[in-house]
């Protein structure tokens, strides 16, 4: 599977259109109705977005100019929220929140109020991915699993079940409902994903200073 991250917002309660993190996420007429992500890297890769920096930056000055920016942001914040953002936004007591794309997909079957933007900045572009061990004593086994898991038939089966994009052509096909089988939240145009990164593992030292600068942002 894979996906973005991006943003969620009711049309009904947002009056301009979204295409920015900075446009609405920092705008006090929202305030008490944003919904960030209780995730270190993925509230850090908002801001560093926004500010025209990589989601893997590891400069201490960019780093501190992205956390100043969770702090300043800090006071519209309705809450930091993992899962529940799905169901806030469905029952429209939020009006913008940062979701990955596969929830925001079934959110938008639930209420057709929502749409969903990847911001122009750029985003995190995410990959699921299943792995053999070096070490496995089945990897026959394995690789009869994960060809069972590609094919077609399954994959569209697994798309339907959790919402999260497929890369397999042939699945997506099979997909009977056509707004799904074309939805651009879950089958992004190339030009949306331009400005996109996947997380890199930055060593430990960089991940505990992340963790460092989050716990400061969540403490004040």
């Amino acid at each position: 599977m894979g996906g973005t991250v991006g943003i969620l917002y009711n049309k009904k309660m947002v009056d301009e259109p979204i295409d920015s993190w900075g446009g609405v996420l920092w705008d006090e007429k929202y305030k008490d109705s944003i919904l960030m992500q209780d995730s270190v890297r993925d509230a850090f890769g908002v801001a560093l977005k926004y500010l025209g920096y990589s989601l893997n930056s590891t400069d201490l000055d960019e780093l501190q100019a992205a956390k100043n920016l969770l702090i300043e942001q800090k006071p519209l914040v309705q809450a930091y929220v993992i899962d529940q953002v799905r169901d806030k936004m469905i029952g429209n007591e939020a009006a913008l929140g940062v979701i990955y794309s596969g929830e925001a997909l079934y959110c938008q079957q639930e209420n057709p109020n929502l749409d969903y933007v990847i911001p122009k900045e750029g985003s995190n572009l995410w990959i699921d991915s299943w792995v053999i061990p070096k070490n496995a004593e089945n990897k026959e086994h394995a690789e009869e699993f994960i060809n069972f898991l590609c094919r077609p038939d399954i994959a569209k089966m697994n798309f339907e079940y959790i919402t999260y994009s497929i890369p397999n052509s042939a699945g997506q096909a099979l997909i009977e409902d056509d707004y799904m089988r074309n939805s651009t939240i879950a089958f992004p145009d190339i030009d949306q994903l331009k400005n996109c990164e996947t997380f890199n593992f930055l060593g430990d030292e960089n991940e505990a200073l992340y963790n460092e600068l989050w716990r400061e942002v969540k403490s004040k």
